[in-house]
């Protein structure tokens, strides 16, 4: 089930909205979202809500030892052993037989193993749980039901946002729930619905054709085309569904950081990752950077904690060489930028900085897209040396850029941008900001007609995220 299906936005949403407003018994409301949790991932993973529900029982009862005075480093060290045990055996045994083989020249079976959606997110959740409660052991969770829900929340549970446990237990105990929650809650959902619908799933038509091709069939024009439609699907799909799911945690009572920050006014990578899935580098800074000494142990030290880093966000997105290489340059770009060989704060540079982010990041996502490193630097290859490609395959991308594709490619311009944040901020104390208001919610139901129209004429409604 997703959340830009028909199923949860008429059946699933309102039936579990309902029974949480009708009964105002905070217990009684924490069952009824873990068991709806349970519901809407077992709809699309029957099988696999049952290695949920077991991983989330384990971490349960480590987190019960990490709160002891009784070996509590062991309790961890199980847990991340548990945690990124499962992690491996699902995402990444297949990949670890396939590189030992080309390694080896030997034979040995390469199993076919079934990701559970959502994997990489409710192991780092539940593992973060346990971290937590060992460095603070005032936060360890004694009611099942309630790391139930923290792990299996469904808004933040097969796509994100990361959310710390930290963050979220005394909402857990406590939270408001009202008009004014609800009703900001519903705009921001449709924000995200309309991010996805409209813009990302345009954008994804093309950037799939593109993909599908051989790097020496596809022009250069083309290839551009492709690179750019990519980067806006990932960043719409993304922060799409990042924005649904901190609207209906609104909703529901419960408040989640933001997930991004318009990446693509970056003026360098650090600054990017500092606005780029947000969640997914604080997790990796408080639970791998930090812990193995950050910056605190010497400049030779820290190059290897930051790419250290890098290597596994990138790895932690897919069992692909392609992925671990996009890690690496961003790692590499922040290192440069860092000891200032690339010289991001001399005054000359800053006209360019936001212009060198933008290709580091476009490029970056040609090889994170591509199914395979030749196919990923072919058409980065393309992009730069006027490659002719096939004509029937480049009429064939051209084609999908009709009138409402451009009409998407703008609004995905303009929305990359604070635009309409900086409008709102400047109004906020004059009359025009009721009346602001007043257009946005407007805004937001035409917003909702179109994203209905579109899912019901479309099948093309993939989340990105999905796969990792």
């Amino acid at each position: 089930m997703t959340f830009s299906s028909v199923i949860f936005l008429f059946v699933f949403l309102p039936v579990t909205f309902l029974l949480y407003a009708v009964i105002p018994q905070k217990t009684a409301r924490n069952i009824i979202l873990a068991a709806a949790s349970l519901v809407f991932y077992a709809f699309g993973e029957p099988i696999a809500v049952i290695i949920m529900v077991i991983s989330i029982i384990f971490n349960y009862i480590f987190g019960l030892a990490a709160s002891g005075d009784k070996h509590p480093k062991v309790a961890v060290f199980l847990a991340v052993l548990i945690n990124i045990g499962l992690l491996i055996a699902y995402k990444y045994t297949g990949f670890f037989a396939e590189t030992f083989n080309s390694i080896t020249g030997l034979d040995i079976p390469v199993p076919d193993i079934r990701l559970p959606i959502g994997i990489s997110f409710f192991t780092f959740q539940g593992l973060s749980y346990v971290i937590d409660v060992y460095r603070d052991k005032k936060l360890v969770q004694r009611n099942l039901f309630s790391v139930l829900l923290y792990i299996s929340f469904f808004p933040q549970l097969i796509a994100g946002p990361i959310v710390r446990y930290e963050d979220i237990a005394a909402q857990i105990r406590e939270r408001e729930f009202s008009a004014d929650r609800v009703s900001r809650g519903i705009n921001r959902f449709i924000l995200g619905l309309g991010k996805k619908v409209l813009i990302a799933n345009q954008m994804g038509i093309v950037a799939d054709t593109v993909f599908k091709f051989d790097p020496d069939q596809v022009g250069m024009l083309p290839s551009w085309l492709g690179a750019v439609c990519y980067s806006l699907q990932i960043f719409f799909d993304f922060s799409g569904y990042s924005d649904m799911a901190i609207g209906l945690g609104c909703m529901f009572g419960f408040d989640f950081r933001e997930n991004f920050d318009y990446p693509y006014i970056a003026p360098n990578i650090q600054n990017f990752w500092r606005r780029w899935h947000i969640s997914l580098s604080t997790w990796f800074k408080e639970y791998v950077y930090i812990p193995l000494g950050g910056n605190r142990k010497g400049q030779a030290r820290t190059v290897f904690n930051k790419l250290l880093v890098f290597f596994l966000t990138g790895f932690w997105h897919g069992a692909n060489f392609t992925f671990i290489v996009w890690g690496m340059l961003h790692g590499m770009c922040q290192m440069l930028e860092t000891y200032q060989i690339i010289p991001t704060k001399k005054k000359w540079f800053r006209p360019i900085g936001h212009i060198y982010t933008l290709l580091v990041v476009i490029l970056a996502f040609v090889i994170f897209r591509a199914d395979t490193l030749t196919q990923g630097f072919g058409l980065i290859g393309n992009m730069f040396s006027g490659h002719a490609g096939d004509a029937a395959v480049n009429a064939e991308i051209m084609s999908y850029t009709s009138v409402m594709f451009m009409i998407g490619l703008a609004f995905a311009m303009i929305l990359s941008t604070p635009v309409f944040k900086v409008i709102r901020a400047k109004i906020s104390a004059t009359k025009g900001a009721v009346a602001y208001d007043y257009v946005s919610y407007a805004v937001s139901l035409v917003i909702f007609g179109l994203c209905i129209l579109s899912l019901i004429s479309s099948k093309y409604n993939p989340f990105i995220y999905f796969r990792f």
